[in-house]
């Protein structure tokens, strides 16, 4: 599959997308509490993305080769489950963290993006973990531009999470995203400067690292879906849509109640604007 470049009206489309898949996760926010189960969360999710915002919750009977369907709306990551979660019965309960991950189709295009939640009071180090999680997902976002390349994105996110203490996961990457689900190309959490596809303006994909507060091992699930850590350490996961600009970069998914932009990124990013 060749690496698509979005015209005007794609942009245009996506943006309402990816704001209504973010919109999703502002609107479950005040829900992810201590006794509710997933499966709840699935439903509100699916209710407000079919019913609210008149839109198609893309996970649902999502059938990739090699998978059985999707069977949920949404996908929920909990502690160590690393991505792909499917929302069962099981509740939440205090101290948990929970990656909520959100893809709606408008009018054919795809808006896809992903949050960590903290449920109750959770510990220093499950904190720190999603902290720097976020931290490194934007620090690769920074690097967005054309001329630049994945592998620099992947040597951003790689170099800040190991010297961090973690790992990053790497059977799982980001992708290109439009009409389409996941196209290419295939964005690396992890890589060397310079290395890989040449970054254009037009292109459009999602920047999605999976860190491991232990070894980078994952486990595939009896349902075919979830991936958790082989040592069973916690997994922080944030996502968002990318666009590749004449100048730099735009996030697709953004709303209201996105998190700020880290104050180390904003720092970077401010020492490196023109005078």
């Amino acid at each position: 599959m060749a690496i698509s470049i979005k015209n005007q009206q794609d942009i245009e489309k996506m943006r309402i997308a990816g704001k209504l898949a973010s919109e999703v996760l502002d609107f479950i926010t005040p829900h992810v509490v201590h006794g509710v189960t997933t499966e709840q969360l699935d439903k509100l999710c699916h209710d407000f993305i079919v019913d609210v915002q008149q839109a198609i919750p893309a996970p649902l009977n999502y059938a990739p080769d090699g998978h059985r369907p999707y069977p949920k709306s949404i996908c929920t990551s909990i502690n160590q489950q690393i991505c792909h979660g499917v929302p069962s019965d099981k509740a939440l309960k205090n101290g948990d963290i929970v990656n909520i991950d959100i893809t709606v189709i408008k009018d054919g295009y795809h808006g896809d993006t992903s949050r960590m939640f903290y449920v109750g009071e959770v510990t220093s180090q499950a904190k720190r973990l999603c902290e720097i999680t976020y931290q490194a997902m934007w620090l690769g976002i920074s690097k967005v531009k054309p001329g630049a390349t994945l592998g620099d994105i992947g040597f951003a996110i790689q170099t800040f999470a190991e010297k961090s203490g973690y790992s990053v996961v790497r059977e799982f990457c980001g992708h290109g995203i439009g009409k389409v689900f996941h196209e290419d190309p295939q964005v690396l959490h992890y890589g060397k400067p310079g290395m890989g596809v040449v970054l254009k303006t037009g292109m459009m994909f999602t920047i999605e690292p999976m860190i491991n507060a232990g070894k980078r091992d994952i486990k595939h699930m009896p349902d075919g879906w979830t991936i958790v850590t082989k040592d069973r350490s916690l997994s922080a996961q944030w996502e968002h849509t990318i666009l590749v600009t004449e100048t730099g970069y735009e996030v697709m998914t953004l709303s209201s109640g996105s998190p700020a932009i880290p104050e180390l990124v904003q720092k970077i990013e401010s020492s490196q604007k023109p005078i």
